[in-house]
């Protein structure tokens, strides 16, 4: 696990750069916090990720999205849209964006470019203390899954780079719990009054004996795995086809890449 000291260090690693240039657990295990109504909040604990190598307790995912104007074949079919993984995920060069990023020199383009820039989440891992949410069912492994977007992903990162944090909000023993606050801004679901709990607190012995029996995730199992070439090429044609207006083509791409719920 790393020390706080070397997050805060790869942290300022990762911000110079950019001023400067698999076991599933089911469904359900993914906390679904977006569903919280307005002014409501649920209380969650991260934990560390299995990987010792990974300096942070989470994973960067980075996905492009392609839209299509619909499903070739299919009379009134609605339009659709394909998640793709952005070849940065993977420490290489991403022919899309390579082409995308030319667009923003163009003031005609900027939107079009927007439109298929890599969106990037990040996967965490933990319990849920206090729930917001009524749930249908949940997992017998209290250990979930929460995928974090920009917005509260840089109020974590905030706080762990403020000299007042002295320890690791994962530590199992002198840690603090995470509040996630949902209210709206400009008809926008907002979170940015989320925050971190003022005290720290151990796990309690219920959390402690969770973690024994079930064990972590290594969180990076929950990356798409890499695209061979044969995909990275299938990705650039549904790319092409996209930007062309075209339908999907599930003949074509639906081996590899389909719309979700197809």
């Amino acid at each position: 696990m790393a020390t706080l000291a070397e997050i805060r260090a790869k942290l300022k690693e990762q911000e110079s750069r950019t001023s400067g240039g698999s076991k599933s657990g089911g469904d359900n295990a993914i906390y679904p916090f977006w569903n919280l109504k307005e002014g409501e909040q649920s209380t969650v604990r991260f934990l560390p990720d299995m990987d010792d190598t990974n300096t942070f307790f989470w994973k960067e995912r980075l996905m492009i999205k392609l839209p299509f104007a619909g499903i070739k074949g299919e009379t009134d079919s609605r339009p659709v849209q394909v998640q793709i993984p952005c070849m940065e995920m993977y420490g290489e060069s991403c022919a899309i964006l390579n082409e995308v990023r030319g667009w923003f020199k163009d003031p005609t383009l900027e939107d079009m470019g927007r439109k298929y820039w890599k969106k990037r989440s990040y996967v965490f891992q933990g319990f849920v203390t206090e729930n917001g949410l009524t749930e249908d069912g949940t997992p017998e492994n209290p250990i979930r899954r929460f995928i974090i977007g920009p917005q509260i992903f840089q109020l974590i990162k905030s706080a762990l780079m403020d000299p007042d944090m002295e320890e690791l909000p994962t530590d199992y023993t002198a840690g603090v719990d995470f509040r996630i606050i949902k209210t709206s801004k400009g008809g926008y679901a907002d979170y940015s009054t989320s925050n971190w709990a003022r005290r720290d607190r151990p796990l309690t012995d219920i959390e402690t004996a969770a973690v024994e029996k079930n064990g972590l995730y290594n969180l990076s199992d929950f990356l798409p795995k890499k695209p061979s070439e044969v995909e990275v090429k299938v990705m650039q044609e549904m790319f092409q086809a996209s930007v062309d207006g075209e339908a999907y083509d599930a003949e074509k791409f639906g081996q590899y890449f389909r719309p979700a719920g197809m």
